[in-house]
């Protein structure tokens, strides 16, 4: 290997450092607390950053630093190296055909969630779910549970470049309002949206996390409000919903303790 080639693999593990030194304890950080933390040179550590900025995985006021959503980019390239959709297809096949309504799986990208499998039962929406389908995750059951599993620091970040717009005259758009549905989406579990994304179209959701306890994805049951009321999607839905949702935990687990 070449003293280049030596270099190359030193600087990317030198960038993921700078990245690792983010979490939920230390969402924002000087440059001086990230050399503290990674070990670099000041020098070394404001290079790094600044990439990070200029690529768009991280933002400055000009004292701190903290990472962005498009950091979950690189997430989502390690779940579709892991073969998520195949692990939940399955799954997501055998809740459809019980339950008689559509179910899907989505990562947060960015600011939006993107369907990565479905199972679909019937078509309750106007625009035609595929995989690769993009909604605004702040109108989303699935969104909401992806984003309440964020780091503080990420979802301060989400919400300082995201406008609450109202899709529908449900909408949550006030950004006190929806913080505190996400705070009750991280105490209970799930997320229920009444009618949020698209008039008639109730939907709930539940987490999908790793062996650390992060949430990696989220899996969602949807239904048509004038056939399934607010009562039955927690009666009804919700049950199966959630073991399905262990069910991928499980599977997804599994795979990555054999690779």
């Amino acid at each position: 290997m070449s003293g280049s080639d030596v270099q190359l693999v030193q600087s990317l593990s030198r960038g993921l450092a700078v990245i690792r030194a983010f979490d939920g304890q230390r969402p924002r950080q000087t440059l001086a607390q990230v050399a503290e933390a990674t070990g670099l040179p000041r020098a070394t550590a404001r290079r790094f950053l600044h990439t990070l900025v200029a690529e768009g995985y991280a933002a400055s006021d000009g004292t701190v630093f903290w990472l962005t959503p498009k950091t979950l980019e690189l997430g989502y390239s390690y779940l579709s190296s892991l073969g998520l959709p195949t692990i939940a297809q399955p799954h997501l096949d055998a809740l459809s055909r019980s339950l008689n309504e559509s179910s899907s799986v989505t990562v947060l990208d960015g600011a939006d969630v993107v369907y990565v499998a479905r199972a679909a039962a019937n078509r309750i929406m106007s625009v035609n779910i595929t995989i690769g389908t993009r909604f605004p995750a702040y109108a989303t059951a699935m969104g909401r549970v992806l984003l309440a599993g964020l780091p503080p620091g990420e979802l301060d970040s989400y919400l300082a470049a995201t406008t609450l717009e109202p899709i529908t005259p449900e909408t949550v758009t006030s950004e006190d309002a929806f913080r505190q549905v996400l705070d009750d989406v991280q105490r209970q579990g799930y997320s229920i949206v009444d009618q949020e994304l698209e008039m008639g179209l109730r939907s709930v959701a539940c987490p999908v996390r790793d062996r650390s306890g992060a949430t990696v994805a989220a899996v969602n049951v949807s239904a048509h409000a004038g056939a399934v009321g607010c009562r039955e999607v927690v009666d009804k839905l919700l049950p199966p919903l959630q073991a399905t949702a262990r069910a991928v935990e499980r599977d997804l687990q599994t795979t990555n303790l054999k690779e």
